[in-house]
């Protein structure tokens, strides 16, 4: 069901644990005076057409420092299952309600509010859409990454999805096109030999690297291809990364 006529609440919703398998902790560690969960928290605060910020982390002790730090940037907290990160989200979606749910995940501190206030306005536009994203075709450099969901499709996978479904939160819905209506945002020229997220030491050193040329300051993401196009030994450092897949 399309969500009812009139003004619709969306929430940005970031997903962030501290038991990152290739580089343990890795949201909280400090870049140029703030964490990079700080990071986040700040691109989505600054996001046209965000209406609130929750960091959905899980009830494990280990990520109570997650809550924490989420807490003293501002950003609301909901807390649920370390390895369901979509049973997250629903606790998100009931504590703090929204007719749709931008998902960003807490390893991408470079995000720029501007791309992501696109899709947000996209959709405010045409809330018949199902889902957008910045990855549906990816032309952007990999640590850009956004995606709005419906709720009411939100909470469709909250109660359908399975196994890797779950992990992904929204796998479900942009693998049946057929079922769901899909839109996204592509770039030109394409820049998706990037990578701007922060999964391994050599991931760190990049991100380090452009934020001592670029200071501390919300994500713009022309700037950062632009630099890395002019500086292609700082590209260099993590061009070899692979992304761990999307399991089916």
């Amino acid at each position: 069901m399309d969500p009812a006529p009139g003004p619709h609440v969306v929430n940005a919703v970031i997903q962030a644990r501290a038991s990152s398998t290739r580089l343990p902790g890795k949201v909280l560690r400090p870049l140029a005076g703030r964490s990079v969960l700080g990071w986040v928290v700040r691109a989505a605060a600054e996001t046209p057409g965000i209406d609130d910020v929750v960091v959905a982390t899980s009830t494990e002790a280990d990520d109570d420092a997650v809550a924490e730090e989420a807490a003293r940037h501002g950003a609301r907290v909901a807390r649920g299952p370390l390895d369901d990160v979509l049973a997250r989200f629903a606790v998100a979606v009931e504590a703090y309600p929204a007719d749709a749910v931008v998902r960003l995940t807490a390893d991408c501190p470079l995000l720029d509010p501007r791309l992501i206030g696109q899709l947000v306005a996209q959709w405010r536009a045409q809330p018949s859409l199902d889902y957008l994203s910045t990855v549906l075709l990816r032309t952007l450099p990999r640590g850009f990454d956004a995606e709005l969901v419906r709720t009411g499709v939100l909470v469709e996978q909250i109660e359908t999805a399975r196994g890797a479904d779950r992990e992904h939160v929204t796998s479900g819905v942009y693998a049946h096109p057929e079922r769901y209506s899909c839109a996204g945002i592509v770039v030109s020229p394409a820049a998706d030999d990037l990578r701007v997220t922060l999964d391994t030491p050599e991931d760190w050193a990049l991100i380090e690297g452009l934020v001592a040329e670029l200071g501390d300051r919300v994500g713009d993401w022309r700037e950062v291809v632009s630099m890395l196009r002019a500086r292609p030994e700082l590209a260099a450092l993590n061009a070899h990364v692979e992304q761990k897949k999307v399991a089916r």
